[in-house]
């Protein structure tokens, strides 16, 4: 019996994990825990017939048994099958390939753009990112998971310095005249919360809050105005079933310990 006691990140790999379905296949970027971990506890519950990809390392369903820190790690390799990264990237870049996209960055916007180039002037950042890789092609999957360790107004911000990771641009009418294959940033998972985007607006709009956290601490947690409805449900505490898998994927604690 597993104990119930989780932390954020934990709960935020099971509000990831409850997205996804049977049969879909997601990918995800280097510095990706917490998406790893949702998929391969996907696998052992609901979704038994779902694919991923670990982007950094091109590696195919994972034998992540225990979880490991990045994507790139090479006990990724330990897998179904193993892709080239320039594959990957021509894989993200083609369109409808993958049914998810997880994605985040050092900000993230009101419309779900996604910015991994710099803080301030490109030509002379206050802070220089990883870069983009495939984040470029958010735009091209059928929908984004987007997620962040760090919810506060310097990563929630009304508009990205670099969009490196398109969301809705700048909002309906951009988004719309694009025409792009994807369907857009679906959710949006922080340790604060779980947000989603108006239909028609686009921005982003609070969805549920974790437990113990307050719709004021969201808002003043942010750099721009949420879209907030009349009623915000709680945010489900994490099952025995999803603890159960969780700690047998992540026994050594990764994912527990990093928020």
């Amino acid at each position: 019996m597993i104990e119930n006691a989780y932390s954020i990140a934990e709960l935020m790999a099971c509000v990831m994990a409850r997205n996804l379905e049977d049969g879909e296949v997601a990918v995800m970027g280097a510095v990706s825990m917490i998406p790893m971990a949702a998929c391969r506890m996907s696998q052992l519950t609901h979704a038994p017939n779902l694919s991923y990809i670990s982007g950094g390392s091109g590696a195919v369903n994972p034998f992540l048994d225990p979880l490991v820190f990045s994507s790139c790690d090479e006990e990724n390799l330990r897998s179904e099958a193993a892709l080239a990264l320039p594959d990957v990237i021509l894989l993200e870049g083609h369109g409808k390939r993958f049914d998810v996209f997880f994605g985040g960055g050092l900000q993230i916007d009101q419309y779900g753009n996604c910015n991994l180039i710099c803080i301030g002037d490109w030509k002379n950042p206050s802070l220089r990112g990883p870069g983009t890789v495939g984040l470029p092609f958010l735009p091209r999957s059928g929908r984004v998971i987007i997620y962040t360790t760090s919810h506060n107004a310097r990563t929630l911000i009304e508009k990205v310095d670099f969009n490196s990771g398109p969301g809705f641009l700048d909002g309906p009418e951009s988004w719309a005249s694009k025409n792009l294959p994807g369907n857009g940033p679906a959710l949006v998972v922080t340790p604060l919360c779980a947000l989603d985007f108006d239909e028609e607006t686009k921005i982003m709009r609070l969805k549920s809050l974790h437990p113990g956290v307050t719709v004021d601490q969201v808002v003043e947690s942010t750099g721009f105005k949420l879209v907030i409805p009349n009623s915000v449900p709680t945010t489900p505490e994490p099952t025995q079933i999803e603890l159960e898998a969780l700690r047998r994927v992540d026994p050594s604690g990764i994912v527990r310990n990093l928020l």
